[in-house]
């Protein structure tokens, strides 16, 4: 578990083995491969991609919620596997002889959807081997327009009789999740670059696997985060996904090493267990 600018993520990312990080105050989950305990509380899960890695678990999230009586959980899958995700639930419910309720919202690259008043989820491509994308949250709420901070509720009132605005609306980005994707993914989204919170796949550290071979696969390599170090605008950074060739010392180590001090200091490794 760790703090990401006041909000609180858990879960577990290994680049190859597993993903699955949970967000308890959105009441979500990023992408289940094995379905940690954890993510069983949490009612929707915005997968990025069809990797075993990053959906494997899903059939037991949805079983795990229907045998303890939980409320049928919501899957927000791209719509490329939209299909395909309804057929997998065909096959294990032939196999299983569960219902496995459920609800899927498909989601292309650059269409959204509302997860709960004030908080819209958009999906962003991120390119890796797969189809893949990204995910951005967004704070949504009215505000009062500046230019009536001081104004009295009787001019308020006024103005709404008149039919003239009180309030504007006003759409803050306040965590992106990448996925799996290179870095011409995160690049490409401004607004995952300025939103406050930013949960990034950093999958290999060193020249055990060099940035020709890193892009190859469809990840990002420490150096390509250090290149565009000034691009990253964002409060709090999540590094996930490393490969398993690396122990939590060394991705702290190579870290420190790695990465310009300006941007050293907002970075939180999720580190794997031991």
């Amino acid at each position: 578990m760790v703090q990401l600018a006041g909000l609180v993520v858990e879960g577990v990312s290994v680049g190859g083995l597993e993903t699955c990080l949970c967000v308890p105050e959105y009441k979500l989950a990023f992408d289940i491969g094995r379905c940690p305990p954890r993510a069983v509380a949490m009612p929707t899960v915005l997968f990025t991609h069809a990797h075993v890695d990053h959906m494997g678990g899903v059939v037991h999230h949805c079983a795990t919620r229907a045998l303890r009586h939980m409320p049928p959980p919501t899957y927000v899958v791209p719509r490329v596997n939209a299909d395909a995700f309804g057929r997998h639930f065909d096959v294990w419910r032939e196999l299983d002889g569960g219902a496995m309720p459920h609800q899927v919202i498909p989601l292309a690259p650059g269409e959204e959807t509302l997860l709960r008043p004030g908080l819209v989820a958009q999906a962003y491509h991120s390119p890796h081997r797969a189809p893949c994308q990204g995910y951005v949250l967004f704070d949504e709420r009215e505000k009062l327009l500046p230019e009536l901070a001081s104004a009295s509720a009787e001019t308020l009132v006024e103005r709404r009789k008149s039919g003239l605005p009180v309030t504007s609306q006003r759409r803050s980005p306040e965590l992106a999740f990448t996925g799996d994707t290179t870095i011409e993914g995160v690049l490409g989204s401004p607004d995952a670059l300025r939103a406050r919170r930013l949960i990034v796949e950093v999958t290999f550290l060193d020249q055990r696997v060099s940035r020709e071979k890193s892009h190859s696969m469809g990840h990002i390599h420490l150096d390509d985060i250090a290149e565009h170090a000034d691009a990253f605008e964002n409060e709090a950074l999540l590094f996930t996904h490393f490969s398993a060739r690396y122990g939590p010392e060394e991705i702290v180590r190579r870290l420190d090493q790695g990465l310009p001090q300006h941007l050293r200091e907002r970075v939180t490794p999720l580190l794997p267990r031991r």
